[in-house]
């Protein structure tokens, strides 16, 4: 098979989702060897060439004139373009305190990258899971794209049997409207889900909102967390 061609570009983020895929330490070697990067500044201090790439993986937001550019001429040498991260595909953390702040000379308020360019393929996440990647990889090569199992976390908790946050513990936990593929990370230790994968697909965000201000919360703080990485406020 041939080598995979691929750039790994950051925008305005914290390098978490870059940090991931270097955090797959046993696979290192293995992904080398069938791997050719162009442009990774992680994890490699040589610039990218600006040669065409079999797929270029995103990070971050785009907030600056200076980083569309980059996206737009990224998204012209990459045959595939995968937006990977909260911010990537939501605008994410970045995005949260633009309200009613002023913008400074030369920004603009933090966007998702599916917003300027054509996106084949994302991975969600604050940060992602480092299957998410492997599979990713393993897939192209093999001339596709990975098999993604579209449930709630709610699902994933029941499959792992944990006790429910929302409705036995009575916490404003979002895995009924929140995608899978983390394996329940943060319930299966007790902590709620925050929402950072993302809505899963055909959300019942009304219930949710009713479920979340059952528990105490105000409307603007309800609001708040749906909205918090992509998905919508109801009431």
């Amino acid at each position: 098979m041939a080598i995979l061609s691929l750039a790994f570009v950051r925008y305005t983020s914290c390098s978490g989702c870059q940090l991931m895929l270097v955090n797959c330490e046993e696979q290192l070697a293995a992904l080398g060897a069938v791997a050719d990067c162009h442009g990774y500044d992680l994890v490699s201090s040589a610039p990218g060439d600006n040669v065409p790439v079999a797929v270029a993986l995103v990070e971050g937001s785009i907030s600056t004139p200076a980083e569309l550019e980059s996206l737009l001429a990224l998204r012209g040498r990459a045959r595939f373009l995968v937006a990977v991260g909260a911010c990537a595909l939501s605008g994410g953390v970045n995005a949260l305190a633009m309200a009613g702040r002023e913008e400074e000379q030369g920004t603009f308020p933090p966007q998702p990258v599916r917003r300027f360019v054509r996106v084949d393929w994302d991975i969600p996440g604050c940060p992602p899971e480092r299957s998410d990647f492997l599979a990713l990889f393993g897939a192209l090569r093999q001339g596709g794209w990975p098999g993604r199992l579209e449930c709630a976390v709610c699902m994933e908790c029941r499959i792992r049997e944990n006790r429910c946050l929302l409705l036995e513990d009575r916490l404003p936990c979002l895995g009924p409207v929140t995608r899978s593929g983390c394996r329940a990370r943060c319930p299966s230790i007790g902590v709620i889900c925050e929402g950072c994968r993302g809505e899963v697909a055909e959300a019942h965000r009304d219930e949710a909102f009713r479920l979340l201000a059952e528990r105490g919360l105000a409307v603007r703080e309800v609001r708040r967390r749906l909205e918090r990485f992509g998905g919508g406020g109801h009431g």
